[in-house]
């Protein structure tokens, strides 16, 4: 048993509790996705040892890598990196949902490619409500015509929305961000556009989920404070 790592997760779940009965929640409403990329499956494998259900993997190359060794069903895999045209086929196959749908091209060959494999796939919209031109996501202006096509799916599952917000040392600043985001997801659930009728919210890591949860997020994604400062390859 990884103690140290133990003893990271316990204390991140216990934080979790604390935001979510501060904010008036159900701490069972917060999923928790340990961001586990660049770190190696031994790591992951002292994970599962100590109660990790569920990891978040940036690339699909190292997803997939990560799914092969462990097991397909020893977790549940969440892709939270963005997602290139060329690696859709592998990431239906691997992983559970996808996070970071950001265009209705993207949709389309998901939709295409879900079918031919058979395979009904969870996807949460990634949107830019900052305008960073370094990060993905779609317009809010551009959701309407995305979410026609989610709504005529009938293997991708339109199932939440994502943000990553614009880094701040104050972390009250990202707040305003979290909030609108819940605003969004809350006009969205009154049209029915989520296939899971719940619409999660896929928002906060490592330094800023405390205030994300207490915004409404349903998924938080935290690598730092479970794992430890990454380890990037040569």
């Amino acid at each position: 048993m990884n103690e140290a790592l133990e003893k990271r997760f316990n204390e991140v779940r216990k934080r979790i509790s604390r935001a979510a009965r501060n904010a008036g929640r159900n701490p069972s409403e917060t999923k928790l996705v340990s961001v586990s990329k660049t770190h190696p499956v031994e790591t992951l494998r002292d994970g599962l040892e100590v109660g990790i259900k569920a990891f978040g993997e940036n690339k699909v190359q190292e997803g997939v890598s990560k799914v092969t060794e462990i097991g397909r069903d020893a977790a549940e895999w969440h892709l939270i990196g963005h997602l290139q045209k060329n690696k859709v086929r592998k990431a239906v196959q691997s992983f559970d949902v996808i996070h970071t749908l950001d265009s209705l091209k993207l949709a389309q060959r998901i939709e295409r490619i879900a079918e031919e494999e058979g395979k009904k796939v969870s996807v949460l919209v990634q949107v830019d409500l900052a305008g960073e031109e370094t990060k993905s996501g779609i317009k809010e202006e551009d959701l309407p015509e995305l979410i026609e096509f989610l709504k005529s799916c009938r293997f991708l599952k339109f199932d939440g929305l994502m943000i990553i917000p614009p880094f701040f040392s104050d972390v009250e600043k990202v707040r305003p961000f979290f909030k609108e985001m819940r605003q969004l997801r809350d006009k969205l659930l009154a049209q029915k556009a989520f296939a899971n009728e719940i619409g999660e919210l896929s928002m906060g890591m490592s330094h800023d989920f405390e205030i994300a949860i207490e915004e409404g997020a349903t998924i938080v994604r935290v690598g730092t404070a479970i794992f430890g400062h990454r380890q990037y390859l040569q």
